[in-house]
């Protein structure tokens, strides 16, 4: 039944998402911008890393796509209490992981459609990355959406307005993507800094990442990066679903 439940209510949010498509378009733009007006400057540059400067880039930039979009996800469950939906799923037999895992993978399945388009455009601009590299970029993407959507959801769940949401979750996301270098390797800054994003576990993803974009799957930045991934998604539906429960959505 938990399979069951699971798949009405994915059906019933990937249908909301499938009928907006300007807003699946508009959530890959900003990254699209950075790719177009930031990638170029990096070119040539000596970045500390193996590979071209579009394959540190590129998996940042999906990262990020993720981080943001997934941290964002509760405002619909705001919304949706608002609107008196939570209080008439929550006199339904559905489980409950059931409506989490329901919206979580929505929210994962449009983030990969996102991810696909933006390495489609990445490829044209002069990206070059084994096709294992690009699948293993899109399973860690998937896993960052779950784990970050159900921990948003947790909190929606938790504040009654966006104005209480939306500055929590801005906390959350700037300092993420500053030490987890996103954008560009840590080792380029200070040993400090360097230090200091170590204790961020998107940093693991981040370099899991970029060294599949460069063909190499048997690193320690491989390893670290699936453990924290497949960890932080396992402890972040573990405490969305205590919420749902708890909250009685």
């Amino acid at each position: 039944m938990l399979l069951h439940d699971t798949a009405i209510v994915y059906g019933r949010y990937l249908r909301q998402s499938l009928r907006s498509r300007f807003a699946l378009l508009f959530g890959v733009l900003m990254p699209l911008l950075y790719l177009v007006f930031f990638g170029p400057l990096l070119t040539g540059l000596p970045l500390g890393g193996r590979g071209s400067s579009w394959q540190i880039l590129v998996p940042g930039l999906l990262l990020q796509l993720g981080l943001f979009g997934a941290l964002f996800a509760g405002f619909v469950i705001i919304l949706e209490n608002g609107q008196g939906v939570v209080e008439r799923m929550r006199v339904t037999p559905v489980s409950r992981l059931a409506l989490l895992l329901g919206r979580v993978l929505r929210e994962a399945t449009v983030f990969v459609f996102q991810a696909v388009l933006l390495v489609l455009a990445a490829l044209a601009m002069g990206l070059r990355a084994p096709l294992a590299g690009v699948l293993i970029g899109f399973a860690f993407v998937g896993l960052l959406t779950v784990s970050l959507a159900s921990l948003s959801y947790a909190l929606a769940m938790k504040v009654r307005t966006p104005q209480e949401f939306g500055p929590l979750v801005n906390a959350v996301s700037m300092p993420s993507m500053l030490l987890s270098g996103l954008m560009l390797p840590m080792t380029l800054g200070p040993t400090w800094l360097d230090v200091l994003s170590h204790f961020m576990p998107f940093r693991y993803l981040v370099d899991a990442m970029r060294d599949a974009y460069v063909g190499a799957y048997t690193t320690d930045h491989m390893l670290y990066g699936a453990l924290v991934a497949v960890g932080f998604a396992g402890l972040a539906v573990t405490v969305g679903t205590r919420v749902f429960r708890t909250a009685g959505a």
